[in-house]
């Protein structure tokens, strides 16, 4: 299996094996879990939800680092994959880490509907 390289990519297909939703209800389930109040609407636009995605996660870097590790560690993301980012511009950290996320949320949403 070859994951997607960028949003875009993740997006399309996401939408073409109709697992968009299931993407959605994954990014809400982890969320709660990791105790931070964002729920996402099914029908929110890709573009809404990269927004949302990482205006949340500047704030989480930014004002409740904590939270944010704690999120990482109930999504799975990858400690290594997170070491490799440049931390010095955190808006562009925000922007690859909520990539690391959705990625890591599409991994399990896939890997649930094909097996």
């Amino acid at each position: 299996m070859q994951f997607p390289a960028t949003f875009d990519d993740l997006i399309n297909e996401a939408n073409q094996l109709n697992l968009y939703k299931k993407l959605i209800e994954q990014l809400n389930k982890d969320f709660l879990l990791a105790n931070i109040s964002i729920d996402f609407h099914e029908e929110v636009l890709p573009t809404s939800l990269k927004l949302i995605l990482q205006e949340t996660i500047y704030n989480l870097i930014q004002n409740k680092f904590t939270e944010y590790l704690n999120l990482l560690y109930i999504i799975d993301v990858s400690e290594k994959q997170i070491k490799q980012l440049d931390g010095e511009d955190i808006l562009l950290l925000s922007e690859q880490v909520s990539f690391l996320i959705l990625k890591r949320e599409w991994q399990k949403v896939w890997y649930r509907n094909y097996y």
